[in-house]
């Protein structure tokens, strides 16, 4: 990154199971500056799509968890913060609930096979 004087000490970026950024995250962590997810739930107007994809539904019945827990585990275990908004005091409860599983390499692989490369957000 030539061009910059000062290191970013974060990006924000749309990242979420159908856009992951693969090749970007890994490049950005390696710079040491932070990767934070943006639209964690694929953003307005195709959350309930992605909360209900049928491989994140599986992996979440199979730990007892929702898909939103799942997506944002997922995000966090790529070592991605996310900070999903919410106004419903239950979505915050479980949105803070994540700690009690975690996903196999299998899963993760899971996962990894729903990117689309489906920006759901121009900017």
């Amino acid at each position: 990154m030539p061009q910059i004087t000062i290191t970013p000490a974060l990006l924000q970026n749309e990242i979420h199971p159908y856009y992951q950024e693969s090749d970007v995250i890994p490049f950005i962590q390696g710079k040491g500056i932070v990767v934070q997810g943006w639209y964690p739930f694929g953003g307005q107007g195709h959350t309930a799509e992605l909360l209900g994809d049928e491989v994140i539904s599986e992996i979440a019945e199979a730990h007892g968890v929702t898909s939103a827990q799942v997506i944002l585990w997922w995000n966090l275990q790529k070592g991605v913060v996310v900070i999903p908004g919410s106004g419903n005091p239950e979505h915050i409860r479980e949105n803070i609930a994540l700690f009690d599983f975690e996903l196999s390499a299998e899963e993760m692989k899971r996962i990894a096979a729903l990117d689309k490369r489906e920006k759901h957000d121009w900017y």
